[in-house]
């Protein structure tokens, strides 16, 4: 024999009960069953806010009962043949005319005590139990109603009366024994006292009708049947990539379920634990769907933890001070205090000083536990013994639950080691001696981050998501969005790494998707998105609060190379190819990577200097490993190295410079190259990463502009001015050519000081053969002293510029 039990959402409507009609029906073939159902969904809900309108005075409540009983006839009309209708509609009417009346009196007395709200709150499973025996019926004959307040008998504790379970196991008995019927369909939820008044079960209390049944009789299954395909991993509506479980042992669906896994309620393990009956939990949607199967064992499968849930609406309370140092019954009279005022406690924790002791209560209940907890410490409180309690309110728990998570150490340390990778931070800690359940209290808003980022560290083969906000979608941007749509699957597949990009901004326009922006289409998107607003996009970013984020900035833009600090102070890792924060005040320099290690986000800026060849990671490994740099010799713009490359006797100055920006090799504004500050930001930035402070105004920068190229305000003004100084520019070329040397915009570095400006290349330097847009590097360090340390290659170029900072991405996934 098996119970089978139908939850709210598998008799919502007449297609779901008709659904659950052939379930049955095909079960019924082979095992003789008790069905127990559930109210209509909502149902429940209504009847109690239209019990609390009619205590109130309000006569909306008469509009809600309206809404119920057409609920009901609706499914009566749809399920039932019309021939058959009339008598169940008038059972139907006289239900709901019960209900009136109670209703109407709660509306006079203007009150409602728990024993009315009880008796009203049993019309949802009464009306929703008949209809369903009724539909039942028109096909299987075989089959009969019973009434569960007639079989299940509990005290007088309204709202969440306690079972009787000698006399009701009595009872179940002696009508299963006289019953002959191959399907009994009964309500869940309700009972009744042993002195016949109505009674509820509480929250979830048709899954604990159920397993009452199954208890009682012996059953062979127990079997919950619900909207999804059993107990998850995580919640799936927080954590997408949340998979069944196929397999938990009872403890452990007892603590998932006890940490706000909703599809099965605690209470209802017990009965069917003491009879070793196991629990089989299916998807009414999925009947094929394997489910979850709660039995006396745990298959682990080498997986530890089964799964990771949580308890929203936290407060937490600390009653901390020497006064409880070596005093016994401290904890006593606390929990006494909570017990007495009806507290549940969720989560404890102490020092082993015995100098705090630290609870977790439900928001709803802060209030009343403060004052009680400070009135029964008064004394302590005035003698300074002990402090005022501590409440700190909109928390959450979060817990790792596994049956074999004792047989495998290192478990706490991923745990707490994944949380801090993504700034969340824990309140506090609570792991039982059984290390069945290893439970943190965190803020509620860090929730979402935390659920996913710990099912991604247990459950997902170590791949790791990475959220990109991307500003910045002109030359290099659209290059680099192509190298990840590229790349996606590679990366995946190859280094475990998930690249979603989140938000995308130009100067114009942004938009925004945390399901992640489709790739192949982001262009049209963003000219239908929003108007672009730096200040709200930082604000989604922090709102979003999603794991492993990185701000990727593609700009050459001031205004938003200030905003980096902004998201390391949210843990929101920053990438960029925009040299204007790196070699701004040297006080801003340091406080940006301050920031990046004292909030673990990541500050990487490898495009800097040399697009996408490595020489600031270079430097780091360098000085990290002891090294000192003493002197730096570079060609660092390749834009520059292509314009005097190019520069000769049949291309004019103003040509080549005009086919460097067509190339993508110049900014926007030419002169940023030209002048020479964008060379002496690099070198600055190496500089500063190779241990040494300067300012930009140290570096002497030796400009071959004319001064009235420098003046000018806009690019064509710029153009023109090139053109009338097209003699200036012939005189170096010629200067050089004289002295058999190559044009090379050089920056150096040592003994402190620093410059850059044009030279002319002799034939024997390394720096004459510099082809193309290329860059070279020399460092000289004290290891690198006779030859130097020499790094060459590409400079220049959206693609190049776009792999670079996509490396610093992977740099962050690796991590």
């Amino acid at each position: 024999m098996k119970v089978l039990k139908f939850g709210g959402t598998s008799v919502a409507n007449s297609q779901n009960i008709k659904l659950v009609l052939d379930i049955v029906q095909n079960q019924a073939k082979q095992d003789q069953l008790i069905v127990v159902v559930s109210a209509l969904s909502k149902v429940t809900d209504l009847l109690q806010l239209a019990s609390q309108k009619a205590a109130s005075t309000d006569e909306s409540y008469k509009e809600i009962v309206a809404e119920i009983e057409q609920k009901h006839l609706n499914a009566v009309k749809e399920l039932i043949p019309v021939s058959e209708q009339s008598s169940v509609l008038s059972h139907i009417k006289r239900i709901i005319n019960h209900l009136e009346t109670l209703l109407d009196g709660c509306f006079l007395l203007g009150e409602l005590s728990n024993r009315t709200s009880d008796t009203i709150l049993s019309f949802g499973e009464l009306l929703s139990s008949y209809i369903i025996a009724e539909a039942l019926k028109q096909n299987y004959k075989n089959s009969t109603y019973k009434d569960s307040r007639e079989l299940i008998k509990t005290d007088n504790n309204f709202g969440k009366a306690a079972v009787n379970f000698k006399v009701t196991n009595e009872l179940i008995n002696k009508f299963y024994a006289a019953n002959e019927s191959q399907v009994i369909l009964m309500p869940g939820f309700i009972a009744s006292s042993v002195d016949g008044i109505n009674t509820t079960l509480g929250r979830g209390g048709s899954d604990y009708t159920a397993a009452i049944m199954a208890g009682a009789l012996d059953a062979t299954d127990l079997e919950i049947w619900t909207d999804v395909n059993g107990m998850y991993t995580a919640n799936p509506k927080i954590v997408k990539q949340a998979q069944p479980i196929a397999s938990i042992s009872y403890q452990e669906a007892m603590e998932l379920s006890h940490f706000g896994a909703k599809v099965l309620f605690p209470p209802t393990i017990q009965p069917v634990l003491r009879k070793n009956i196991p629990i089989h939990i299916k998807n009414t949607f999925e009947p094929k769907a394997e489910g979850t199967y709660i039995s006396a064992q745990s298959i682990s499968n080498g997986q530890p933890v089964k799964g990771i849930s949580h308890i929203e609406n936290i407060t937490l309370i600390t009653l901390e001070g020497p006064g409880m140092i070596g005093v016994t019954g401290s904890s006593k009279r606390l929990f006494e205090v909570l017990s007495q005022e009806k507290i549940n406690v969720i989560f404890i924790t102490q020092a082993s000083s015995e100098h705090s002791i630290c609870i977790g209560i439900l928001n709803e209940d802060a209030e009343a536990a403060e004052d009680a907890i400070n009135k029964a410490f008064e004394i302590e409180i005035l003698q300074h013994k002990i402090d005022p309690c501590i409440v700190e309110k909109n928390l959450c728990i979060i817990a790792l639950v596994g049956e074999n998570m004792k047989n495998h150490q290192g478990l706490s340390g991923k745990m707490f080691s994944t949380l801090g990778k993504n700034n969340v931070n824990i309140r506090a800690i609570a792991q039982g001696a059984s290390e069945r359940n290893i439970s943190a209290v965190i803020n509620q808003r860090d929730v979402k981050k935390a659920l996913n980022t710990l099912h991604e560290r247990f459950f997902e083969d170590n791949t790791k998501q990475l959220n990109l906000f991307v500003m910045g979608v002109g030359n290099v941007g659209e290059k680099f969005i192509d190298q990840i749509n590229q790349q996606k699957k590679f990366l995946k597949e190859n280094l475990k790494i998930n690249l979603r990009v989140i938000a995308l901004s130009n100067s114009r326009k942004m938009i925004f998707d945390e399901e992640g922006i489709d790739l192949k289409a982001w262009q049209s998107a963003i000219e239908n998105g929003e108007p672009a607003d730096q200040e709200l996009f930082i604000k989604r970013v922090k709102d979003q609060n999603l794991r492993n984020s990185i701000f990727v900035d593609i700009t050459a833009n001031e205004g938003v190379s200030k905003t980096y600090e902004h998201f390391l102070r949210q843990s929101v890792a920053v990438v960029t190819c925009n040299k204007i924060a790196c070699s701004s005040a040297f006080d801003n320099y340091k406080n940006l990577k301050n920031l990046s290690r004292r909030y673990n986000a990541p500050f990487l800026f490898e495009t800097n200097v040399g697009a996408g060849l490595p020489i600031i990671d270079t430097v780091k490994n360098l000085v990290a490993s002891g090294d000192k740099i003493n002197k730096i010799q570079a060609v660092l713009s390749g834009s520059l190295n292509f314009i005097f490359n190019n520069f000769d006797k049949n291309n004019s100055f103003e040509t080549v410079v005009k086919e460097a920006g067509v190339q993508g090799f110049t900014e926007p504004d030419p002169k940023i190259d030209l002048s020479g500050i964008d060379v002496a930001r690099k070198i600055l930035i190496l500089i500063r990463e190779s241990g040494y402070e300067m300012e930009i105004e140290s570096i002497e920068n030796e400009s071959f502009l004319p001064a009235a190229c420098m003046e000018t305000v806009n690019n064509q003004d710029f153009f023109k001015s090139l053109v009338d100084h097209a003699a200036h520019f012939e005189g170096i070329l010629a200067e050089a050519n004289e002295k058999e040397s190559r044009l090379k915009f050089v920056a150096q570095f040592e003994d402190g000081k620093a410059s850059v400006g044009l030279q002319f290349i002799p034939k024997d330097h390394p720096f004459y053969n510099l082809e193309g847009k290329d860059n070279i590097v020399l460092f000289y360090t004290d290891r690198y002293v006779d030859q130097p340390l020499l790094i060459k290659g590409a400079g220049a170029g959206a693609a190049v510029t776009a792999s670079g900072i996509f490396a610093d991405v992977i740099r962050i996934g690796n991590v």
